[in-house]
């Protein structure tokens, strides 16, 4: 555990200890003055611009992430199949599609395992640039693809080997934003600080949906299979040079810092995790992979079936996405508060007992063909998956020492992904094909919120404990 205790716990520590004082809010101490009994209005403002920047620090790239996976995943059940796969069935087209945006789950664990062991190395800081700018770069690259009526075969090749590169990037990405929030932060307020980089998620689903239901909007079908399928993956450039201006602003996290000049750092952090945490890494990692498979069916198959199976129209199901994650983010934060109070498990474990019942309500909603219900669903089935995902990023990190925190997160988050978010999308699709009934989907559902709640239940409570040193 932690040498020094929670934050405003009334030890003598809690004054004598500077890199407690760090910890207790989201602006550096050297910013900060403890001598002064009352701050001047210039030094508050300067914490809260602080604040601020961190917590968009930490939102920025999975921002940039799920952006990007979110314009994939949309054009993979809407045109990917034209583009990339024409000359097969239609729905054999989609399934080919998704399994090109597994393969972005599947190179994942490299990235975590290279980049959790640079982020326990050299910094959290650094490793975020970095990845950063992989992300961004793999993606717009994405957008200068020819398509298979230009190459041929060579086309999905391409598109395969810019997807395995952006999730080697992925897979160091997301462990490093929680650390920056959770290490530089309000001990008592973990949930709250790292549910910020989940709210990244459904910002960056919110605009690429957006933006592809404005493109969709503005241009014909003909012109968005030619070339407007093109534009939202050029435009993930933007977000990259906006978060590279951010993060330059933000110092290491002051956890990092006390290891390393203590000389405490771990020789081979992915070997540490493995032999001394692999109980903590199974719980960490099953706790993702109910979140994920929901989170496929609401965000991806809703596309498919919306389109595909009940005949409507494209800005239908764009927009019951779009609705539907504008509700998620605000509600992500809520939900991450909320664990800070209840603790992680209790509004965790309530959140997988209304998606099991959504898995199964979820479709009586869409089979009404009604517009308004059809929103109506999405709405529901992503404030229980926020239920679930405000909670997660501070438990997965809660599970693991400082000196291992960025490795043994990383790794959770990656091979959860896999088994989880990555395939998801493609079994989802074949099981439909496959019975012609939604009841297996909703059993496939229902299967992964089981792992979940098992590794909620094998879990401590961790929400009001300090984080292990």
């Amino acid at each position: 555990m932690s040498r020094y205790p929670l934050a405003g716990s009334g030890h003598p520590a809690d004054i004598a200890n500077p890199l407690e004082t760090s910890m207790t809010t989201f602006s550096d101490t050297r910013d900060a003055r403890p001598t002064d009994a009352t701050p001047s209005v210039a030094a508050t403002d300067h914490q809260r611009a602080n604040k601020g920047r961190l917590a968009t620090a930490s939102m920025v790239g999975t921002t940039l992430e799920w952006y990007d996976f979110t314009v994939y995943n949309t054009l993979a059940a809407l045109v990917f199949n034209h583009l990339f796969f024409p000359s097969v069935d239609p729905l054999v087209g989609t399934i080919l599609a998704l399994s090109t945006y597994a393969v972005g789950y599947v190179s994942r664990p490299l990235g975590g395992f290279v980049f959790g062991n640079l982020g326990d190395k050299i910094g959290r800081r650094a490793v975020l640039v970095l990845t950063l700018v992989l992300m961004g770069l793999t993606t717009g690259l994405m957008g200068l693809l020819p398509t298979y009526a230009s190459i041929g075969i060579w086309s999905p090749v391409l598109l395969v080997a810019l997807r395995f590169v952006q999730g080697v990037a992925l897979g160091g990405e997301w462990a490093g934003a929680v650390l920056l929030s959770v290490e530089h932060g309000d001990q008592r307020k973990r949930g709250l600080n790292a549910s910020w980089t989940q709210v990244g998620p459904s910002f960056g689903t919110l605009i690429a949906t957006g933006l592809i239901a404005l493109i969709t909007l503005s241009i014909s079908p003909d012109d968005f299979l030619a070339w407007g399928w093109r534009l939202p993956f050029l435009l993930s450039l933007v977000l990259v040079g906006f978060g590279l201006w951010v993060r330059r602003g933000v110092e290491e996290t002051p956890m990092f810092e006390a290891i390393q000049h203590s000389a405490r750092q771990a020789e081979m952090p992915i070997a540490d995790v493995f032999r001394s945490h692999w109980r903590n890494l199974l719980v960490a990692g099953g706790s993702r992979i109910g979140s994920d498979v929901l989170y496929a069916l609401m965000v991806v198959f809703t596309l498919t079936y919306v389109t595909g199976t009940l005949h409507l129209s494209r800005p239908l199901a764009l927009t019951a996405v779009l609705v539907g994650t504008a509700f998620n983010a605000l509600t992500v934060p809520l939900f991450g508060a909320l664990s800070d109070k209840l603790g992680r498990r209790p509004v965790y474990g309530f959140g997988v007992l209304c998606a099991v019942a959504w898995a199964y309500g979820f479709f009586v909603l869409l089979d009404t063909s009604h517009p308004a219900l059809i929103v109506l669903s999405v709405v529901i089935g992503l404030v229980i998956h926020a239920m679930m995902y405000g909670p997660q990023a501070a438990f997965v990190t809660e599970q693991f020492p400082t000196r291992v925190r960025y490795a043994g997160s990383s790794l959770a988050y990656t091979l959860a992904g896999i088994l989880g978010g990555g395939f998801a999308p493609l079994i989802i699709v074949t099981l439909y094909k496959e019975f012609g009934t939604t009841v297996s989907v909703s059993l496939y559902v229902t299967a992964a919120l089981v792992v979940t709640a098992i590794a909620l239940l094998a879990a401590r409570e961790t929400a009001h404990q300090p984080l292990k040193d």
